[in-house]
């Protein structure tokens, strides 16, 4: 994974049920072999996903230098973590994940780069949104809120 040339995975794209998670690998592997860009592993969203499923982000990237492949960490994250939680966690995690809007100081921030990417979009209201638009992938319209 080399992340000066690519983007990592979608906030949205799961591994074994669970969103988020993918996107941390993917950075972490990068990390481990010296091509993270300008991405940041164990991030807040990182972080929020590793404490969820009770990883140590410091024992999870010695693991992916270790490791022969995305997969053998992805097997790895779901056999040790993700099977742990009822697909019903699951679920509630992802939902929350997936709508998750900023809040306090991250708003500013937020709305700062929402109009350096694309000021007309003010309907993109969620953090995984916010990504994926900036990564180039396709982000539905939705409905502004009115006032």
């Amino acid at each position: 994974m080399d992340l000066t040339k690519t983007y990592p995975r979608s906030v949205r794209d799961k591994v074994h049920g669970l969103v988020q998670i993918g996107r941390a690998i993917d950075k972490g592997y990068a990390l481990a072999f010296g091509n993270i860009g300008e991405y940041n592993f164990d991030c807040p969203m990182d972080k929020a996903v590793f404490a969820f499923l009770g990883i140590d982000a410091e024992k999870l990237l010695e693991r992916i230098k270790q490791a022969k492949s995305v997969a053998e960490i992805e097997a790895y994250v779901s056999e040790e973590f993700i099977s742990k939680k009822s697909s019903a966690e699951i679920e509630q995690w992802n939902q929350q994940w997936l709508s998750r809007s900023p809040e306090g100081e991250s708003l500013g921030y937020f709305v700062g780069l929402r109009d350096k990417i694309a000021p007309d979009r003010t309907d993109v209201t969620t953090w995984a949104d916010l990504l994926d638009l900036d990564e180039k992938r396709a982000v539905p319209k939705r409905e502004t809120a009115k006032a």
